[in-house]
């Protein structure tokens, strides 16, 4: 169990409180939802929980291989949907991984993209495609 603390800091924006370490964050509305876009959105922090639980769970699978994924990149590209209500339509994801493994390897790992804990959170309606570019490019 982990505590998040948030406290709502008026003009659409909040500071949230990571409890175990102390560490902080703040979100603001975006533009496009009478917010400045100051800051992360809660969704962008979705976006964001994504591409990082994909790459933690590959690394993870990548260390039990030998394999060092040190400088994997990974974009998330958030699309939101209005209807029925605003919600997250889309969340694209593309990753660079700097090596190329073995094809067993390879689909351990992309195994583990594809089953990390906040991919099988998002909601059924929500796209969440994963392209992978294999080697240095």
């Amino acid at each position: 169990m982990v505590r998040i603390d948030v406290v709502y800091q008026g003009e659409l924006r909040c500071e949230a409180v990571h409890e175990p370490s102390g560490a902080t964050l703040l979100t603001d509305a975006p533009a496009d939802n009478h917010g400045k876009g100051a800051s992360f959105s809660p969704t962008d922090l979705v976006a964001t929980a994504l591409g990082t639980c994909i790459a933690t769970v590959m690394g993870i699978a990548a260390e039990k291989h030998g394999v060092d994924l040190s400088g994997m990149r990974v974009t998330v590209v958030k699309t939101m949907g209005a209807e029925p209500v605003r919600h997250i339509a889309k969340l694209n994801t593309i990753l660079h991984v700097p090596v190329e493994p073995d094809e067993r390897v390879r689909t351990v790992l992309e195994r583990a993209a594809h089953t990390c804990p906040v991919h099988a959170s998002l909601a059924e309606r929500t796209e969440k495609p994963i392209l992978f570019r294999w080697g240095k490019a």
